[in-house]
């Protein structure tokens, strides 16, 4: 495979910014929303914050790459004497959580950088932070060219794996004979 340049977006979490107010879940739920801005659901959103405020814990999580396998590490970590555990640090959507599904149909949901026509100058999440916790990166890397899945791939991925390609198959019969 051939190197290619990349723009690789990011965003940096600045953990003792982040004061817990779910600015970053709202505004991105409501983004998210079908029309655009008509409801505000904080499960459709693409950030999460793990919440503990009894320990001070904020930990703000944007969604990455849908797994089909749940990761073995159940190892904790105590950061300036806050305790996370390694699924706190996850941005993975997998079988052995809810974060990160669509509510209604269990499909992975994945940040998207509010990429969208007009482009934003940087995710909303970042824009709507107050304390500046969430930080915008852009980086140009050297990566091997690779095969990526479009949506409808990646949810009918999803689907098989929690229902078999047979039920899927069925489905999918069934629902072209109503057409």
């Amino acid at each position: 495979m051939a190197k290619v340049k990349k723009k690789v977006k990011s965003i940096k979490i600045d953990l003792d910014k982040c004061n817990g107010c779910r600015a970053c879940e709202m505004i991105c739920s409501a983004f998210h929303a079908n029309p655009k801005y008509s409801s505000n659901n904080p499960a459709r959103s693409r950030i999460r914050l793990i919440r503990d405020p009894i320990r001070d814990v904020y930990l703000p999580v944007y969604a990455g790459e849908y797994t089909a396998a749940e990761c073995m590490g159940r190892d904790k970590y105590v950061i300036d004497g806050k305790e996370y555990s390694e699924c706190d640090f996850c941005r993975a959507s997998c079988p052995s959580r809810d974060a990160f599904k669509e509510p209604d149909s269990g499909l992975p949901l994945k940040c998207d950088m509010c990429e969208d026509d007009p482009a934003q100058e940087k995710p909303l999440c970042v824009k709507w932070c107050l304390n500046d916790a969430l930080i915008y990166e852009e980086r140009e890397e050297e990566v091997e060219e690779e095969v990526k899945l479009g949506e409808m791939e990646v949810g009918l991925e999803s689907l098989v794996d929690k229902y078999g390609l047979q039920k899927v198959t069925d489905t999918v019969a069934r629902m072209s004979k109503k057409s």
